[in-house]
């Protein structure tokens, strides 16, 4: 993906976020009703357990039931977003450079890690900061993640969280000292900025 911005604004996050749900989502029964026009299966094909979405680029924590159920939604989710933003901001041609990256989650550790990394994510803009920072808005406020699902701030049918919380004895900090949430397990850890997930992908 190029390091040109995806999302220029609020309206683009929602938007994306839209597409999201509505390839995520089981289509309401209506008898009688036109089949909708876009893929409406993908919902039972996988789940999604964790995202982030920053200014340049996307992460997502997927478990997918079928071989083919990542490229199908990729696919889909992508050529909407990019009908959508071309045509807001008079553009033509591709957005995103080659193809996404995706890489075999084979072990509890590393899948645990992933979320975090997620999750950690929004550190790196100027207006999300650390805890300890009371002037800036800290993970759990950042709208586009699903870091706020995870800490039950909000329910969001279409995001999976259950499938990480599982290995914690609670979602949020019960006390400071708390070393057992996923909360303290994200905010406790000390982002690498020299670390980047992509050096773990493959194509």
């Amino acid at each position: 993906m190029e390091n040109r911005n995806i999302f220029l604004d609020k309206q683009d996050y929602k938007a994306f976020l839209y597409f999201l749900k509505r390839y995520l989502t089981k289509p309401p029964d209506k008898p009688g009703e036109v089949e909708p026009h876009w893929r409406s299966d993908l919902h039972e094909k996988l789940k999604l357990i964790a995202y982030c979405l920053m200014p340049n680029h996307f992460h997502f924590l997927v478990k997918q039931f079928t071989s083919r159920a990542i490229t199908e939604f990729m696919r889909s989710l992508s050529n909407s977003y990019v009908r959508y933003f071309n045509n807001k901001h008079e553009r033509v041609g591709p957005l995103f450079q080659g193809r996404y990256k995706a890489v075999l989650i084979d072990n509890e550790s590393y899948l645990l890690h992933l979320s975090r990394y997620i999750h950690q994510n929004p550190l790196d803009l100027e207006e999300v900061g650390p805890p300890d920072r009371s002037d800036l808005v800290g993970l759990a406020g950042y709208s586009y993640s699903s870091y706020g699902d995870y800490l039950k701030k909000r329910k969001t049918k279409w995001v999976h969280p259950e499938e990480i919380l599982f290995f914690f004895k609670n979602a949020r900090k019960t006390h400071l000292k708390d070393m057992l949430s996923y909360q303290s397990f994200v905010e406790n850890f000390k982002k690498d900025p020299k670390k980047n997930i992509g050096d773990l992908s493959i194509d």
